[in-house]
């Protein structure tokens, strides 16, 4: 389709992106919140493992063959699609609108019933020193307001929630390091190495481990909202790549070394009895404080990540155009409310049914990225990559056959109800799409249709959508993670005139 002028709508929107930008700290930030949060959450993992020996094995082998390979992928192609939508950009310029809408849909869903694990890991940390929040009319009114008032601070701006995931981050780190150094005296290593094989969960295991380190994709979302990401991405992830495996270890190491604690016990909030055996009560109620402040920077990272995708799909023009509004902070006003909305209305379940159902959901996400990932190296070899992984095309597709075989093994792992839960909302999404379409030509709603000069080979039902940046880069023109990529630097998106997003027609 033609080129249009931008509509008095879109300039409304557009006009908040005057608001500061993310530069790198707040970025490792939100990512070490993305993924990680501290080790709340991670005791399951001793539980599950059947004792201390395959958690700690799990947090060193598995960041190798899980972690790495994510991250450097997502430092690839969100440097290369650097607009909000992330990953729904990467698919549909290798694959067309269709599954680019259906990856959006997956890990908008996946991200929400993430977010609902929060308020409830808050509420289980606060249970052990207040049993009320035990009962059903404490503990629904609590989540209700935690997730209001947490929803009101990302309205506020992402910058905002950015510095505050740098404070939280320190905050929420701080009492482990100093429960680390009081339990050095204690340390007994060879209580490291017990593990019950017996006693072994291995779905919870998997499960455990795969959601404590997955997620390294989803601040490509905000990619448009980051101060030079051709820089910047690739140094946050390494970053964070050290800080979330650091906050995972060491309190592990401290906690199951100094303690010959039974690995039944090592549940969802554990880790403030431990600080209480090693320090004392002081160091319990810190850690639950902790605790809290961590599950704030967590809820606030997700939901600007599944706000500011909805923004990115409604400004490619596969979700009406109020999903692109903007607040005066220069926040996506109604997609946060949809994203709380979802919040609600899943935070009633079990923590070990909403990890369940997200890792599912998520690994079938994944596994479409990964592919992206290999068809965009070798239909687009001119791709403007200003990161590119250091490894010839055959390289990469190795590098992403162990985490692969990781997707297929929890997927494989899930039981028969996320199987047909997950199933569901797989066949929503396929249902979905059709009607977006019909609501577009029908004109039901309005959809964003300017800035529609790319034009694409994967087109779809004559819906392009595809964001080119056509520079040559030779293909042996690889970066290493902390090059100096200067002489790479990205042009605005907004003023490639002969590339774009395409929007859906």
């Amino acid at each position: 389709m033609g080129e249009e002028g931008m509509t008095s709508d879109a300039k409304n929107t557009a006009s908040p992106k005057a608001n500061p930008k993310l530069t790198l700290l707040p970025l490792i930030a939100l990512i070490f919140y993305e993924v990680s949060g501290g080790p709340f959450g991670v005791e399951d993992s001793v539980r599950a493992g059947g004792g201390p020996l395959l958690s700690l094995l799990g947090f060193l082998i598995f960041p190798l063959f899980w972690s790495i390979p994510e991250a450097l992928i997502t430092a690839e192609l969100a440097t290369s699609f650097p607009e909000n939508g992330g990953y729904v950009l990467w698919i549909s310029s290798a694959f067309g609108p269709f599954w680019g809408f259906q990856e959006g849909f997956w890990k908008w869903f996946s991200g929400v019933m993430d977010n609902a694990l929060y308020p409830v890991l808050f509420l289980d940390y606060l249970k052990h020193s207040l049993p009320i929040f035990n009962r059903t009319i404490a503990r629904i009114p609590a989540l209700l307001t935690i997730t209001a008032s947490l929803t009101y601070l990302n309205y506020r701006g992402l910058h905002i929630v950015g510095f505050s995931a740098v404070l939280l981050a320190c905050f929420s780190l701080f009492p482990f390091l100093v429960m680390a150094v009081l339990s050095i005296p204690r340390i007994r290593p060879g209580q490291w190495a017990v593990v019950d094989f017996k006693k072994v969960n291995w779905r919870g295991y998997f499960n455990s481990m795969f959601w404590n380190l997955n997620y390294w994709d989803k601040v490509s979302t905000l990619a448009g909202e980051i101060e030079d990401p051709s820089r910047t991405f690739p140094k946050a992830l390494l970053g964070a790549v050290i800080l979330v495996v650091s906050s995972y270890l060491i309190p592990l190491l401290a906690g199951t070394g100094a303690l010959k604690s039974d690995p039944a016990r090592w549940t969802d909030g554990y880790f403030a009895e431990v600080g209480m055996l090693i320090g004392g009560v002081w160091l319990k109620w810190w850690i639950q404080a902790a605790a809290a402040m961590s599950n704030m920077g967590l809820f606030e990272a997700e939901m600007s990540s599944d706000a500011f995708q909805l923004l990115g799909m409604s400004e490619m023009g596969m979700l009406p155009s109020i999903f692109a509004s903007r607040s005066k902070f220069g926040t996506p006003t109604i997609s946060i409310l949809c994203s709380a909305t979802g919040v609600i209305f899943l935070s009633w379940m079990t923590f070990q049914e909403i990890l369940e159902f997200l890792n599912f959901l998520y690994s079938f996400g994944m596994l479409l990225e990964f592919a992206a990932f290999i068809r965009l190296r070798i239909k687009k070899p001119d791709l403007h990559r200003p990161y590119k992984v250091p490894l010839q095309t055959f390289g990469v597709t190795l590098l992403c056959l162990p985490p692969t075989l990781l997707l297929v093994l929890v997927m494989c792992l899930a039981s028969v109800k996320t199987f047909l839960v997950s199933g569901a909302v797989i066949l929503l999404g396929f249902l979905l799409y059709p009607t977006v379409i019909h609501a577009k030509n029908r004109k039901w709603a309005h959809f964003t249709t300017e800035q529609s000069v790319g034009h694409s080979d994967n087109d779809v039902e004559g819906h392009p959508i595809v964001l080119e940046q056509h520079q040559e880069v030779a293909d042996e023109a690889s970066v290493s993670l902390l090059s100096d990529v200067s002489s790479l630097k990205t042009e605005p998106v907004s003023e490639i005139a002969s590339s774009g997003v395409s929007k859906l027609e």
